[in-house]
């Protein structure tokens, strides 16, 4: 059995038409934090009331298209996609790479919900 580390993190994203708008709401009726909007990967991310777990809005992808998918955080990415790999987990295509912010690996459970794992590379020296 292929068991990965997980962190402590957990990151729900969500396909938005309007990412600005979509944190003032969530601001506004939920009390989330804007942590930051990275306009050129069409990305902002909140802080929910919950420790650990933050709420993304993708400008990329339709709204409501596939539910909220979880992003998993992981502190090595290539290593947990090969380990699952190897267990005969299949991915949605390559990872992809935002440099200096994060890598994705995209995989569906056995129901068909797609779920996504995460590597922070904002601070390499930090990461575990």
């Amino acid at each position: 059995m292929a068991r990965i580390a997980l962190d402590s993190s957990l990151t729900l994203a969500l396909g938005v038409r309007d990412r600005h708008a979509s944190a003032a709401w969530y601001h506004d009726m939920l009390g989330f934090e804007l942590l930051y909007h990275m306009d050129d990967a069409g990305w902002s991310e909140m802080q929910t009331r919950v420790p650990g777990v933050t709420l993304g809005l993708n400008a990329h992808a339709a709204p409501g298209a596939d539910g909220a998918v979880p992003v998993f955080g992981v502190g090595d990415l290539a290593a947990s996609r090969a380990a699952l790999e190897a267990a005969g987990v299949a991915f949605d295509g390559p990872s992809e790479v935002i440099e200096g912010m994060v890598a994705l690996a995209r995989l569906r459970d056995p129901d068909g919900n797609q779920i996504m794992l995460a590597q922070d590379l904002s601070n390499p020296q930090g990461a575990a």
